[in-house]
């Protein structure tokens, strides 16, 4: 539907890129949707109509309470305005989709602080007092080091980040905890 909506020019998608423009209105995996557009009242309708005719399509339902609608240097104002006519909430930049902070700098410190946490977390769940040596180790390559393996594929972490991991990961396999 929203490429329907974007080939008869009732839904102006987001473009990217300098030289050859890409536009993009959404992006789907499983059971989330990422939708993409410029800040506009056509588009604002457009996206209401389309939610509106996949539930009727599908005989699913759009869950409003948990969708949010996020905007780029968009006044506040405007956004909580469009956010109520689509019966969602407003969202803030960054946010988590798929498990990754978009529209963060990779760079800073705090933008790791998921992907340290999540390890942390796995970790205080164990106790490796109770593993054996030859465990641990096989914990720390299959389990541990799967963890941010996602979110390094997509961005470069700062040294300061994988000295954390590395510590975590040191500290579980030396001294038990």
């Amino acid at each position: 539907m929203m490429q329907a909506l974007f080939d008869v020019n009732l839904f102006t998608a987001y473009k990217i890129g300098v030289h050859q423009k890409m536009q993009i209105s959404h992006l789907k995996f499983a059971d989330d949707t990422l939708l993409l557009g410029k800040k506009s009242w056509a588009n604002n309708r457009a996206l209401w109509a389309a939610l509106l005719l996949f539930e009727n399509a599908s005989g699913l339902k759009v869950n409003f309470h948990k969708s949010m609608l996020t905007g780029v240097n968009i006044g506040d104002s405007w956004l909580a305005k469009a956010a109520s006519s689509l019966h969602c909430k407003v969202g803030r930049v960054p946010f988590v989709y798929l498990g990754l902070s978009v529209g963060g700098d990779a760079r800073r410190l705090c933008f790791w602080d998921p992907v340290v946490y999540r390890i942390a977390s796995r970790l205080s769940e164990w106790n490796s007092r109770f593993l054996s040596f030859g465990g641990r180790p096989i914990l720390k390559k299959f389990v541990l080091s799967s963890l941010p393996i996602y979110a390094l594929s997509f961005f470069i972490a700062p040294a300061g980040i994988i000295s954390s991991i590395e510590s975590l990961f040191n500290n579980f396999f030396f001294r038990g905890g």
